[in-house]
């Protein structure tokens, strides 16, 4: 099987692990002892699917753009996550975890969002599953990602803004721990991507793997063969990364390219791009790469889409990327701007600004005209027309 798992520690390498204060470890370690078995049962997949088919309306499509073939004089295909419930490729994460939160007696949910998709579907598992859930927000992403922030308290999910630090993701998810440390017995944490303390890069990473397991089956429809020559994503955590790279690790033919979010150039001092820029170190519980000052003061990363503001990325991403497993780039502001319009005019498609510097790669490769191309198209771009329209 070509895809990844950690070791009984949670390191992929040298990177993960659980690096957790005193008070949340009992959590941690209950998680830990139990996810696996919970999830791999055979009742547990059983409701798994059936949302994700009957309520989200998997398996999302996997779309042959020709007009985006035509111009890159490649086979491109798209993969319609954002034609999922909810809008993004979060909700597959959100129901996996609510489920195991409820199997774990559970009775209140707390999340962490910057772009608000993931805040979004987590208060709409809540409601569907009837959960008290509060979203921890940036409070810049408030003010820039308002639809989604409505959409949440229309969910009856409550909204606490983050105002510490560059008052994004980051601090959001800061909010987020300190929450769940002043609350540990009956509150679930949903970390939206894949980053945090052992087990949780795991537990993301498979439940979003379903992306990865629909291009394979839909690839084979379409061309014969389950196996393009390239994936590519938009990477801040990494969770729809993940999810599209999964089950094509290391299979000898396809080329995983991650996205960074490179802000407003590499070095501008205002950019996400953690690979180019990162060194080793530890964040929100796990060890991996990290935007950060000589002396281990974490930079404030800088992207024009909320989702892609992270100042780290995922353990497994720092694993493939340092094992040669998969190539990390980054394009900018506005390239990923740049792409968002051509794609909404070529094809009638809004992407999500995340999704968009996916296809802002495009233009920086050399193709040929055998070559099959997927980019995960991870989210819709209705909660970024405040931004799409300062541009137009």
């Amino acid at each position: 099987m070509n895809h990844i798992k950690p070791d009984k520690y949670g390191y992929y390498g040298e990177f993960g692990g659980a690096f957790v204060p005193e008070m949340l470890y009992p959590n941690v370690k209950e998680l830990q002892e139990h996810y696996e078995q919970i999830i791999q049962s055979d009742s547990f997949q059983k409701e798994f699917k059936s949302l994700l088919s009957d309520y989200v309306g998997r398996p999302t499509p996997l779309f042959f753009s020709k007009n985006l073939s035509a111009q890159f004089g490649a086979q491109i295909y798209l993969k319609r996550e954002d034609l999922n419930h909810t809008g993004a490729h979060k909700i597959n994460n959100a129901i996996g975890q609510v489920l195991l939160a409820k199997r774990l007696n559970k009775k209140r949910i707390i999340a962490e969002t910057g772009a608000g998709q993931h805040g979004v579907a987590t208060a709409t598992v809540c409601a569907l599953m009837n959960m008290d859930c509060t979203i921890f927000m940036g409070e810049i992403d408030i003010e820039r990602q308002k639809p989604n922030v409505e959409r949440m308290r229309i969910l009856g999910a409550k909204v606490v803004a983050a105002t510490s630090g560059s008052k994004t993701l980051k601090d959001a998810t800061n909010e987020a721990i300190r929450e769940w440390i002043n609350n540990p017995v009956d509150t679930h944490y949903i970390i939206g991507s894949v980053v945090g303390p052992h087990p949780y890069p795991d537990l993301v990473a498979q439940f979003q793997s379903v992306i990865s397991e629909e291009i394979k089956v839909q690839l084979k429809e379409k061309t014969g063969d389950e196996h393009p020559d390239y994936i590519i994503a938009c990477m801040g955590g990494g969770s729809n990364a993940i999810g599209a790279f999964y089950h094509f690790i290391d299979n000898g033919k396809t080329k995983l390219i991650a996205v960074e979010a490179g802000g407003e150039g590499v070095n501008s001092g205002k950019t996400a791009a953690t690979i180019a820029l990162g060194k080793k170190g530890i964040i929100h519980g796990s060890k991996t790469y990290l935007i950060q000052t000589d002396d281990g003061q974490i930079i404030e990363p800088h992207s024009i889409s909320a989702g892609l503001d992270y100042p780290g990325i995922g353990p497994i991403h720092a694993y493939l990327h340092d094992s040669g497993k998969a190539e990390v780039v980054n394009v900018t502001d506005q390239e990923a701007l740049d792409a968002g319009f051509h794609l909404s005019k070529i094809d009638g498609i809004i992407p999500a600004l995340e999704s968009a510097h996916a296809l802002a790669y495009l233009h920086k490769m050399t193709l040929k005209p055998s070559d099959v191309v997927v980019i995960n198209l991870s989210g819709r771009g209705d909660k970024d027309m405040l931004t799409y329209q300062k541009f137009m």
